[in-house]
């Protein structure tokens, strides 16, 4: 079962709700968090519920980005392959879970927490979230299908563009892209936002919901068996490339 402490879970009004709870590292992600986050997932894959909530704890991020120095140990082609496919199973159970997962960005969304974020089937957000596929910055590439996923969101054209750039896209920025479904408004209290955005789901039935997702799903995982591959071998090669190690130490420093 999940670390209560790094990982809140618990189920209310037909929600099974997650929460990243580690407000002091700005909910970076470690690969055990991952590990926690897909089991608690799958282990509710045939609980009756009618969506899934997934949000940071306070109110800086989201996630911003995989555990640093955790990942800065890994130095092998053969180790790199690993991690990615550690995060690409955990993130996997919310891509193929039966109903709509629903992230909840209440803050920064960057690296690997914005490919948390994609994974999600639908993104809202509050007024400062922003997200950021940064990866290109530390001169490596997204390790867990965020990339793919971009592609499947946005479409090739303008998802290599912002995949390249590695540049944050602002809250309203994102909107346009629809890659949020709605955002807060800057004077208004996220929670209840987020609240009041659950109700056009739980309105439904479940057959509606678990239909729709099923339907969602086969696209997303047609696209990630076809280019899942082609990114790891990307992945790893640039993850392990003097480029990468010496952004990476730039970026340990700060």
């Amino acid at each position: 079962m999940p670390d209560s402490k790094r990982l809140l879970v618990e189920i209310s009004d037909d929600v099974l709700r997650i929460t990243i709870n580690r407000p002091e590292k700005r909910n970076a992600l470690s690969m055990g968090l991952l590990d926690e986050l897909g089991a608690a997932l799958n282990s509710h894959r045939e609980t009756p519920i009618k969506c899934v909530l997934l949000t940071g704890a306070g109110d800086r991020a989201f996630a911003a980005g995989g555990d640093l120095k955790e990942l800065d140990a890994i130095r092998s082609k053969s180790a790199a392959r690993v991690m990615s496919e550690r995060g690409h199973a955990a993130l996997d159970a919310i891509r193929y879970f039966p109903v709509p997962v629903i992230g909840a960005l209440n803050g920064l969304a960057l690296g690997g927490g914005a490919e948390l974020a994609m994974a999600c089937d639908i993104r809202i957000a509050a007024a400062h979230a922003e997200l950021g596929l940064i990866q290109a910055q530390l001169n490596v590439t997204t390790a867990w299908g965020g990339g793919i996923d971009l592609i499947n969101a946005v479409g090739n054209s303008a998802a290599l563009a912002i995949l390249c750039s590695g540049r944050r896209i602002d809250a309203q920025e994102a909107l346009r892209l629809c890659l949020y479904e709605a955002v807060c408004p800057a004077d208004d209290d996220f929670r209840v936002f987020s609240e009041n955005f659950l109700q056009g789901y739980l309105s439904k039935s479940v057959n509606v919901l678990r239909s729709y997702k099923a339907t969602a799903a086969v696209r997303r995982r047609t696209l990630q068996d076809e280019l899942s591959e082609t990114a790891r071998l990307g992945f790893v090669s640039a993850w392990v490339h003097e480029d990468h190690w010496a952004a990476a130490a730039r970026a340990l420093k700060k």
